[in-house]
């Protein structure tokens, strides 16, 4: 029997100095910190919709005040750098094991937002 081969996974966050952070593991997905980086992507995608449907509203509002706006561009900046960090972690997992899997469904949750099933 061969051993599990080391999966590399780029964690949703960085450390407090601002360096990548990852978890090496037997590429399960079933250990503790993998566990909670998911709930931490999971967190991170329902802000980044939130901010968007908050947005939209600001953005359709003429008497929003410039210091607002630029308040609103800082916060959208900082969740599409987790949005990215979470596509570039899931397209890393995905290259990793697609030939061991036929592929996943994709389905529509709470407000049509994508999930994986």
């Amino acid at each position: 029997m061969s051993e599990p081969q080391a999966v590399t996974r780029l964690l949703p966050w960085v450390s407090p100095d601002g360096k990548t952070c990852f978890l090496v593991s037997d590429g399960k997905g079933e250990g503790g910190l993998s566990r909670v980086a998911d709930r931490v992507e999971a967190v991170q995608l329902d802000m980044a919709y939130g901010l968007l449907d908050h947005a939209a509203g600001m953005l359709g509002d003429s008497k929003v005040p410039e210091r607002e706006l630029r308040f609103l561009g800082c916060q959208l900046s900082a969740a599409l750098r987790d949005v990215c960090r979470l596509a570039e972690s899931r397209r890393a997992r995905l290259s990793e094991s697609e030939s061991e899997c036929d592929g996943f469904e994709v389905e529509r949750g709470e407000g049509g937002r994508p999930g994986v099933k």
